[in-house]
This record gives structure tokens, C-alpha cells and sequence, in this order.
């Protein structure tokens, strides 16, 4: 790049500026802090319902009914020590992947970090390049209608680049498109929009998803609710124990309380929110071991809901490592190869331009041509040429305006048929999967005006052709989305033939591309083209946000991939956006995760995880909330009839543990391929709702029934209670443990033994105040829990089919 006497600054001056204060520094803290973790995870309702009923037992000398408070001391610990956990890796995250910036110091263009600009540094930016801090535009090698081309779609929403002229702003986030200059730095550190963003992008922050805002509304009602139903169990717990006057006279208060805490922490479902988190921060772990970065955990919600993902050609189905195959002379025109050359050695020159550099570098180079740089809009880059500076020189590139572009950008046979050969032949070799550039002349200068545009009596010099190679594992991968429904588009800004001779190699069903010149604007009718076609060429930026925006009205879940700045748009309105390890960093910026070694065939992977995550969370949320409603609806009767509480909170503590605690933590993690769909939440009521209520009406049953067999003493009742609620909730634990795997089969029977351990071991028995039961009591409960099996198995039926239904499975 030639500039023009601006040398920066020196070193030693920059290094006192920093010391001043004058660096681009920005606060490390990349989220909450340790206080705040603390905070978040302790003073919560939940937990102060919890501990507060912890406190009361203990203070009763009840230490073996506040076992709860354990797990709960448990859940929170683990809770801090994950968000903890999270904060660190973000902040090594911040900087390992802090952006460098390219300044001049002492005359020369030296990488540095992006702390150590600083005010009044000169930034030396080239295409691709991310601005680093505010600046201001001092100089530009392209000082025609040109200029720098600044991509600010980060900034305002719009994807055409921005034309900067010197003593134009450039805001740090936006990217260099096309052109190349120097700009002064005028704001660092918290002023600079970069500053901003980074620290934005460093919360500890949590995306927007059903999962997360259903189990967010869900415990939002258990909390209201929490309130009136402490006053009916309290009540019904004295009144069981003949009354307020009656039960504090007699020191009777104490087992009313003990029933009330029991009732209460029943039914707070802690463990969902925990297993959650542990079932989303595993999957990050896991994902990460295969070089796949989950910038936000909560997205793999985003991996398991795809449905249409959308591939960019370029570095996605091929390599994106661009080769020259062979030049193909249409004209005679002096000095073609130097014009290659110079092109190709352009310092912003893009991938498929520097492949001319080795085979056209040793040619006469132009003397100080004009650039009219690429635009990936327009799909053509030029040089203007004054009259030769050597004319007694036969190679020197001939004056005038030289365009290298794609062929049906660059000519036209209706403005001119000497061209129609060039287009055949162009159009021929497109089809049989290279890419084809032209490199066109006119020995007159293009019109002036804001727009660069073509210059008249432009013909074809010479065909160019170059070959991308595509990805072994592209076809594999590609056939693994069709058999798991995923509808895959491909869509690129090359050639439609070219795009279509790609597709066919890996495997795509499409004998041709669409142009997406011919593309309707109106969003619907793009919608309905989208349905019917699956392979796109000549797309534009602003074409790739609206198809994905056409497939959202269609319903679909969107995943998108890509590693240009010009995808950063449709990358960040996609459901699922997603870089490549080559992307532009504003495009890393905006995407929810990053394959880090670039490999296509993870996407298989990443995929599968987050199904397996997520519908093992609606699995485990139906244990959950089985287990939250009869303990609202067992709370209820037993409160407003005034029936003394059937369990111990050491007796739940059973339960809870063998029905729903222990089998959780190893459901979430199970394999499971099943494509994740909306309305989690209905879906998990529909069952646990009927389900809770069954084991409420068998619990129910047992009192009833024991009651008019025999006199039973507390502790058989309870004993007959907690059996019944085991067996029953057992049976639900397996039930939502199908389709049959051996492990999960393991993980049932394993329960059922534990359940039989407490009955066996004497310690245990006595620890748990459980008994034998007498026989008749016995053959109630193993009558009761009998028919609440079978109720359990008509429920999932029902809920299968109601399920299928609901998706269209069935007719």
C-alpha cells in the first residue's frame, strides 16, 4: 500500500501514551464476580424456603428429616462452582481470541494487541480486517470514487458496504470489505464501540429459548402458589393433631410442623433447574473435546430444533483453498499476464485473486494503475491505466480500464455480441464445475459517479479457471442431515453452474442451481421458491439474510453457516449461526458456535448432542414435575380434611432420590436421537400433571383403605405411603426410561433394588422409620400400586399417540 508520508508514531511515544492511560484497555471482568455468583445462587426463594425448613428441624432435634437440606446445599454449591467455572473460561476465552491490530509504528506496519493501541496510533487496515478501536480515515490507496468499502452491518443492520472517504469515521466492529487506508485512532479503552461490544459480549449471558422461559415460567407458578398452600398445610397438619390449643398444649406442634416442612419441600422441584445446567454445561465440555465452541450453553437447544440448515459452498461443503487450473486467451492485448499479476498481488486481494500471484508475478506489472476494488455485490474488481510510462515496452499492460469478474457480471451480449462466444464458453466450463472469472478491457475510463461502474466497448480478454476441492467428508455428512430430516440448502455467491457441479459431488439431489438474480423481493413468494429448491448461486448478502428469513415464516429452525464478514448478517438472524475456524472475527462474533478446526463432518456431532441433550431434559422435566404435582395435590387433601401427613421428610427423601435425584442425572446424559420439537412444556404437563394425580388418588386410596381394615400405627401408614409412592413413581422413572436401552434398564432395576435395601438392612429401616407390613396392609398397597401401574401405562398411550398426532405423524 502507498502512503503518503504518515509514519505514526514512534515507540517510544506510543509506549508513554499507554502509560498515561491512553491504551485501548478494557475491564477484564467478563461477568459477574465471585460475590455476585455467590449471591445468585444462595439467596434465592427456593432456597430460602429450603433452609428455612433445614433450620426449623434442626432446631426441633429432627437432624434425620433435614437430609434435604443436604442435596439443596449440594445443588447450590455446584450451581456456583459451574457459573464460576463458566466465568474463568470466558475470561481466558476474551483473551485468547482478542482481535490483533495492524498499526504503523516508526514508519512500519506491526501487529500488536488489541491493549496496546492507542490514541493518535495510525491503523493499517486491509480486506478482512476488523477495525479495533474508533478512527478516523486519514488515507486511502484507492483515492477515486472508491475508497474504503466498510462492511457495518454489525453496526446499523445493513449489509451494503459504506463508502469512507479521508476524515470519514470508521467505529470499531464494523469490518474492511473491499479497498485498504490508514485511520487515526481517536477513541480507546470503555469510549470505543469495540470496548463495548466486547464487554457485551463477555456477560455471562443467557439465550433466549422455549426450554429455559417454559421451566422459568413453570417455577414462577410453583413460587405464588408456594405461599397459600404453606398457611393449608400448616392448618391441616394442627388440626390433624387435634387443633391449634390442643396440639401446642400437648408438644403435638412438633409432628404438625415436621408434616408441614415434609409437604412444603416436596414440593419444590430444585433439581430440574440443576439438571438443566449439568445436562448443558456437559454438553459444552463434550462439544468442546471435538474442537466445537458453544459460545452460549443454551444454544445446543438452537443444535437439537434444526430442521433447515443452510451451508455457504466456500469452506463448508470445499476446502475454500483456491488453485489456478489454466488461462484460456480470447483477444490479443498487451500486457494481460501483468495485469493478473498485480491483481493477484494486491495486499487485498481476495483468496481466488492471489491464486494469480505465483503463475503471473514474474509479468510487467501497470505503473500506479487506479483500483476499483471487488465488491462482492457487483462480482467484479478493476484497474484504470493511464498511457503506459514505457511505450517502447511490447508487454506493458495497455491504458485503459482492465476488469477481472464473474463473466455474466462483467459482459453482456446484448450490449454487445462479440462477447456471446466469451459467455458460451464461460458457461461451459462452469458446468463442468470450475470456476470461471474473465478478465474483460476497454480502452476507455468508466464513468465517473458515487457507483463504480462498467466502462463501454468492454470485451473479453481471457477466461480464468480455478477449482475448489471438496471436502471428503462433505458427502457423508451431507447424507446423515437427509436421514435425519434435516433439509440442507446450499447457497453461495458463485456461478449457479458452478454451485450445482459442487452439490451434485457431495451428493445433492439437483441436476441444476437457481440464480438468484431471479429471485423474488416479496419475503413470502421467497419463502415458497425456498421449499422447492435447495441450491442457489450468485446470492448476495442481503439475499442470504433474507432466505433464512423466508424459511423462519416458514416455520423452520434455522441453522446457517458460514466464514465471510458478508454472512455475518444471516450467521446472526439465524436461529443457529454458525463459523467456520477461517470466519472473519465479526462473523465469530455473532455466531452461537464456532467450529474451531474448521471441520464439516463435526456437524454430524454437534448435531446429535443437542438432541440428545434436549430431549433427555423433557424426559427428566416429566419426573420432575410428576413428582411437583402430587405433591401439591397430596398437600391439598391432606391439608383441607385435616389427615395427618402420610411420609416423614426422611421418607421422601427416599423417594425423591430413587424415583427422581440419582435416575436424572444419568437420564441426561443418555443417548437419544430424537428431534427436538416445540411446545416442551405442554408436552410435559400432558403427562406429569395425569401422572401426579395418580399417584395422589393411590396414596388416597391407601389411607381410606387402611383405615377401615385395621388400626395401623403411624409408622405402618407411613410405611404403606411410601411404598406406594415409590412403586408407583418407579414405574413412571421406567416408563419415561423408553425406548428399552440395556443401561437404562440397569438405572431402573438398580432403583427398585435400593428401594428394596431400606426394607432389608436394619440400619436403614430404622433410620427411615419404615416397617414391614402387615399382610392385609401389604396386599393394599400391592393392589393399590397394581392398578396405579396400569393407569401409568394407559397414560403414556395416550400420550404417544396425542404426541404423534399433535406433529403430524399420524393421520
Amino acid at each position: 500500500m502507498m502512503l503518503t508520508g504518515n509514519r505514526g508514531l514512534t515507540t517510544a511515544e506510543a509506549e508513554r501514551r499507554f502509560a498515561d492511560g491512553q491504551g485501548n484497555v478494557t475491564p477484564n471482568g467478563s461477568s459477574r464476580s465471585l460475590w455476585e455468583i455467590l449471591a445468585a445462587n444462595v439467596f434465592t426463594l427456593f432456597n430460602g424456603i429450603v433452609f428455612a425448613g433445614f433450620g426449623v428441624l434442626l432446631a426441633l432435634g429432627r437432624w434425620q428429616d433435614a437430609l434435604f437440606g443436604l442435596p439443596a446445599l449440594f445443588n447450590t454449591v455446584i450451581g456456583v462452582v459451574q457459573e464460576f467455572n463458566a466465568k474463568r473460561t470466558l475470561d481466558r476465552l476474551a483473551v485468547l481470541n482478542a482481535p490483533t491490530a495492524r498499526v504503523l509504528r516508526d514508519g512500519i506496519a506491526v501487529e500488536i494487541p488489541l491493549d496496546r493501541v492507542v490514541l493518535g496510533d495510525l491503523l493499517v487496515l486491509q480486506t478482512g480486517d476488523q477495525i479495533t478501536a474508533d478512527a478516523r480515515v486519514v488515507e486511502s490507496d484507492h483515492q477515486g470514487p472508491s475508497g474504503l468499502e466498510i462492511d457495518e452491518s454489525l453496526l446499523t443492520g445493513e449489509s451494503d458496504p459504506i463508502r469512507k472517504r479521508p476524515d470519514d469515521e470508521v467505529l470499531s466492529g464494523s469490518s474492511v470489505v473491499g479497498g485498504s487506508g490508514t485511520a487515526e485512532v481517536v477513541r480507546v479503552g470503555a469510549d470505543s464501540y469495540a470496548a463495548k461490544l466486547t464487554a457485551e459480549a463477555r456477560q455471562f449471558s443467557l439465550v433466549r429459548s422455549e426450554l429455559r422461559g417454559s421451566i422459568d415460567r413453570l417455577l414462577k407458578w410453583v413460587t405464588w402458589a408456594l405461599g397459600p398452600m404453606i398457611l393449608i398445610v400448616a392448618n391441616g397438619q394442627m388440626q390433624a393433631q387435634g387443633g391449634w390449643e390442643a396440639a401446642i398444649a400437648s408438644g403435638h406442634w412438633r409432628e404438625a410442623v415436621v408434616g408441614a416442612v415434609a409437604a412444603v419441600i416436596a414440593m419444590v422441584p430444585l433439581g430440574l433447574v440443576l439438571v438443566t445446567s449439568i445436562a448443558f454445561a456437559v454438553s459444552g465440555v463434550t462439544l468442546a473435546q471435538r474442537q466445537v465452541l458453544i459460545q452460549e450453553l443454551p444454544a445446543v437447544e438452537g443444535l437439537a430444533r434444526v430442521d433447515a440448515l443452510c451451508l455457504d459452498k466456500t469452506g463448508t461443503l470445499t476446502t475454500g483453498e483456491m488453485a489456478f487450473d489454466r488461462a484460456i486467451p480470447l483477444r490479443s492485448v498487451p500486457g494481460w499476464d501483468g495485469i493478473l499479476g498485480h491483481m493477484g498481488a494486491a495486499p487485498d486481494a481476495n483468496g481466488t485473486a492471489r491464486c494469480l500471484a505465483a503463475p503471473f508475478g514474474d509479468a510487467t506489472a501497470p505503473h500506479a494503475p487506479e483500483v476499483i476494488p471487488f465488491d462482492s455485490a457487483r462480482k467484479w474488481s478493476a484497474l484504470v491505466i493511464a498511457a503506459p510510462l514505457d511505450q517502447a515496452r511490447p508487454d506493458a499492460p495497455a491504458a485503459g480500464t482492465w476488469v477481472l469478474g464473474a463473466p455474466e457480471f462483467v459482459l453482456d451480449a446484448k450490449l454487445d455480441p462479440r462477447v456471446a462466444d466469451a459467455l458460451r464458453e464461460a458457461g461451459r466450463l462452469a458446468d463442468a464445475g470450475s470456476r470461471t472469472l474473465v478478465l474483460a478491457h476497454s480502452p476507455v475510463r468508466p464513468p465517473a459517479g458515487e457507483q463504480p461502474e462498467l466502462p463501454e466497448e468492454l470485451l473479453p480478454v481471457a477466461l480464468l479457471t480455478f477449482h475448489e476441492e471438496v471436502r471428503e467428508d462433505a458427502a457423508q455428512t451431507l447424507r446423515y442431515f437427509a436421514e435425519q430430516g434435516v433439509d440442507v440448502r446450499v447457497i453461495s455467491g458463485d456461478d449457479p453452474r458452478t454451485v450445482a457441479a459442487v452439490a451434485r459431488k457431495v451428493g445433492l439431489d439437483s441436476a441444476t442451481a437457481r440464480d438468484a438474480r431471479t429471485l423474488p423481493e416479496d419475503l413470502d413468494e421467497l419463502a415458497e421458491v425456498m421449499e422447492q429448491e435447495r441450491v442457489f448461486g450468485r446470492v448476495t448478502p442481503r439475499q442470504k439474510l433474507d432466505m433464512v428469513r423466508a424459511l423462519q415464516r416458514k416455520g423452520h429452525v434455522v441453522g446457517m453457516t458460514g466464514d465471510g464478514v458478508n454472512d455475518a448478517l444471516a450467521i446472526k438472524e439465524a436461529d443457529l449461526g454458525i463459523a467456520m475456524d477461517t470466519a472473519a472475527q465479526a462473523t465469530k462474533a455473532v455466531a452461537r458456535l464456532v467450529l474451531l478446526d474448521g471441520r464439516f463432518d463435526r456437524m454430524p456431532g454437534v448435531v446429535a448432542e443437542g438432541r440428545r441433550v434436549i430431549s433427555n431434559i423433557e424426559r427428566v422435566s416429566m419426573l420432575f414435575l410428576t413428582k411437583t404435582t402430587y405433591a401439591f395435590a397430596i398437600a391439598v387433601v391432606f391439608g383441607l380434611l385435616a389427615w395427618s401427613f402420610p411420609f416423614l421428610p426422611r421418607q421422601l427423601s427416599i423417594t425423591d432420590g430413587l424415583t427422581i435425584g440419582i435416575p436424572a442425572f444419568f437420564l441426561a446424559l443418555m443417548p437419544n436421537a430424537a428431534r427436538y420439537r416445540s411446545g416442551f412444556l405442554k408436552r410435559s404437563l400432558a403427562f406429569a400433571i395425569p401422572a401426579g394425580l395418580v399417584v395422589t388418588l393411590a396414596i388416597i386410596a391407601v389411607h381410606i383403605g387402611a383405615s377401615r381394615i385395621a388400626e395401623y400405627s403411624g409408622m405402618e401408614l407411613q410405611s404403606a405411603s411410601t411404598l406406594t409412592l415409590a412403586g408407583i413413581a418407579l414405574w413412571v422413572l421406567a416408563v419415561l426410561a423408553r425406548p428399552i436401552h440395556p443401561f437404562r434398564v440397569l438405572i431402573v432395576v438398580a432403583m427398585y433394588a435400593g428401594l428394596a435395601l431400606v426394607w432389608v438392612i436394619p440400619f436403614l429401616r430404622d433410620f427411615f422409620q419404615v416397617t414391614w407390613l402387615p399382610t392385609e396392609l401389604g396386599l393394599l398397597v400391592l393392589g393399590v400400586v397394581g392398578v396405579g401401574v396400569v393407569l401409568v401405562e394407559v397414560l403414556r398411550a395416550w400420550h404417544v399417540r396425542a404426541t404423534r398426532r399433535a406433529e403430524g405423524v399420524l393421520q
